[in-house]
């Protein structure tokens, strides 16, 4: 009977060790990262050494008009694969505040390879956000 009981408790892990071989196949639309940055660390990693365009957007959580603007990349970046979104809370992130010099928020920088090729201040309307996003993605040049 132990017998039994043992290849009832092996079975399970025989079959986690098929499925571990076995090539996973999603359905699924496959989206872009979001990065919380909490550290200097991670925003090199993860921002600077990305392989796709980040646009970086600096706030706050007192900031109004960071309540508007940060749902609003959110909502038109999450859905594309080329191109990752950045948050940055200046009041965690001093060092990096200083090294990208934001004066104000919201901020928002556009790095593309490691530099920085465009940026803008303060809230604006969802058509500079869509140019953006746009010369970011390649689909159009910039002016």
């Amino acid at each position: 009977m132990s017998n039994v009981i043992c290849q009832g408790l092996r079975s399970p892990v025989r079959r986690l060790a098929v499925l571990s071989k076995t090539k996973a196949i999603s359905t699924s639309i496959v989206h872009n990262e979001t990065i919380l940055v909490k550290n200097n660390d991670e925003f090199v990693n993860k921002v600077m050494n990305n392989e796709k365009p980040v646009i970086v957007n600096f706030h706050a959580e007192w900031c109004e008009p960071c309540k508007i603007l940060t749902p609003k990349l959110k909502e038109l970046i999450e859905p594309l694969t080329n191109l990752d979104l950045a948050v940055v809370d200046v009041e965690d992130n001093a060092e990096l505040v200083h090294a990208f010099e934001v004066k104000a928020v919201p901020a928002v920088i556009a790095i593309k390879n490691g530099l920085i090729v465009d940026k803008f201040i303060g809230l604006v309307d969802t058509d500079m956000i869509n140019n953006l996003i746009d010369r970011m993605c390649g689909k159009k040049k910039a002016t």
